[in-house]
């Protein structure tokens, strides 16, 4: 190998890193896993294949728009911060247009898959997108009301697939829009927890600061929102049949969740929020899981 092509190797291989850092591919691929179980759920005995690929490639498409649109926005923010300072607009390595052509190629391709499925599909994706890359995104500079604001795209997915199982949106589909909702809170102010200073340093106002730290009180608030989750089961108990064993560990489960959530405020340090964290991101498929689980049970 002679080295114009050792050189063209290595830029391409440093431009599909950066690429996967952009899109955030890790992250990405969470946000779809919601969405995929969600549409085993729904879906039962009418699983369809076709519709089952338009909304994974659909959604993972709008999910790598919407990230690419946020780290534009925000790649003066993401120099202050030890965390996002290696992000490719951030560091340089990529320049505005490169990464505004793949988030607008994304998003095209993305609605178009989702509008295969439905109308709303691919109306729910681009207020998904919208909400977040334009909304969400410049008012957490301003306001801790940036975390329930974007908590909606993040739980539009599981609502998406919902619909593109039962192509209306249902009350059973609500409900785990809510319980996707819902657990966002707690998973974020975690992770604020954790970055406080670097968000303070880039002047994110995710969750409320006192003398230099975070406001304890946001253990008790993720809590409160984890125990809430309780409340969207009620519905789904009847309207899915779910077996009497699912039902127990899935409050017990997010029981625990709420437990993670007041152990922060009670302990008030690096180590509660970890621990918090990590839960939420165990919960979240835990809970996917019970529910497909009760599929097989019926």
């Amino acid at each position: 190998m002679n080295t114009q092509t050792k050189s063209i190797a290595l830029k391409t291989n440093s431009f599909i890193k950066d690429f996967g850092m952009l899109i955030k591919f890790k992250l990405s691929l969470m946000v779809v896993f919601s969405s995929m179980a969600t549409y085993f759920i729904f879906s039962a005995q009418n699983f369809n294949t076709s519709v089952f690929v338009f909304l994974t490639f659909g959604g993972m498409l709008i999910t790598f728009a919407a990230n690419s649109l946020n780290q534009a926005l925000e790649r003066d923010y993401d120099k202050l911060m030890e965390r996002t300072s290696n992000r490719p607009l951030a560091s340089g390595r990529m320049n505005l247009s490169t990464a505004v052509l793949i988030a607008g190629i994304c998003m095209i391709l993305g609605i178009f898959l989702l509008l295969a499925i439905s109308p709303i599909c691919a109306t729910l994706g681009m207020l998904s997108l919208v909400l977040y890359s334009f909304i969400y995104t410049p008012v957490k500079r301003f306001s801790t009301l940036a975390v329930p604001i974007g908590a909606i795209p993040g739980a539009l997915p599981t609502l998406i697939a919902a619909v593109a199982a039962q192509q209306t949106i249902t009350l059973e589909a609500l409900c785990f829009f809510g319980i996707q909702y819902l657990w966002q809170f707690p998973h974020f102010w975690a992770i604020a927890f954790l970055g406080h200073k670097d968000y303070i340093n880039a002047g994110f106002k995710l969750i409320n600061d006192i003398d230099g730290n975070p406001d304890p009180k946001f253990g008790v608030y993720s809590s409160i929102y984890a125990l809430i989750g309780i409340f969207f089961l009620i519905p789904l108990i009847q309207i899915l049949t779910i077996n009497p064993m699912v039902i127990a560990l899935l409050i017990v489960s997010m029981m625990l969740f709420a437990y993670y959530g007041w152990n922060l405020y009670r302990v008030n340090n690096r180590n509660a929020a970890k621990k918090l964290m990590y839960y939420s991101i165990i919960y979240l498929p835990w809970i996917f899981f019970l529910f497909i689980l009760n599929n097989h049970l019926n």
